[in-house]
């Protein structure tokens, strides 16, 4: 059975950068994590590392380490998921629930342009907070909120307001 590469090489060199970016030497990096600068040197040359050591690198950089599930099956111009289940259906109505505008919320549940339009559509619910999920929108993807472009979304997006829209009102009731 072939073995998989370690991500921790890479993972390590990803926050050696976000170090150096903030003007962080190994030495004031590993103080900070409170390991010390040996451990460090020696985790780059190794192919496993201990969880707690590895979290304590990130915190020292105000990052933090995470779980990403496999990306969802795309369209070939990579705009939209193929499809929408049941459990993508009730992440994205969690999403919208919550209220929240963090641009890396919205990124990571699926393709710019899918969720740009999503924000869009949620502009346009009273009660919303329709400026910033507008500001939102264009983050994602520029020029999502003319209607042109929206039209074309409302056309091709797997995502029917005429279902979501709906389910959304039960949940947000819900949550209140």
């Amino acid at each position: 059975m072939q073995k998989s590469p370690s991500e921790l090489p890479r993972l390590l060199h990803r926050l050696s950068e976000q170090a150096r970016a903030a003007g962080l030497t190994d030495t004031q990096w590993a103080a900070r994590a409170g390991v010390r600068k040996e451990t460090l040197s020696r985790l780059r040359r190794r192919a496993t590392c201990d969880f707690a050591t590895l979290s304590a690198l990130a915190a020292a950089l105000n990052s933090h380490l995470a779980l990403q599930e496999p990306a969802a099956a795309v369209t070939a111009d990579g705009h939209f998921p193929v499809g929408i289940s049941r459990d993508f259906e009730q992440q994205l109505l969690g999403l919208c629930v919550s209220r929240t505008l963090d641009v890396r919320r919205w990124r990571a549940l699926g393709p710019g342009f899918f969720m740009a339009g999503l924000a869009v559509m949620l502009a346009s619910v009273a009660g919303q907070d329709r400026r910033g999920l507008l500001a939102l929108a264009e983050q994602l993807h520029p020029g999502v909120s003319e209607a042109a472009v929206f039209a074309r979304w409302l056309e091709r997006s797997p995502l029917r307001p005429s279902r979501f829209l709906p389910l959304l009102s039960v949940e947000t009731r819900r949550a209140a």
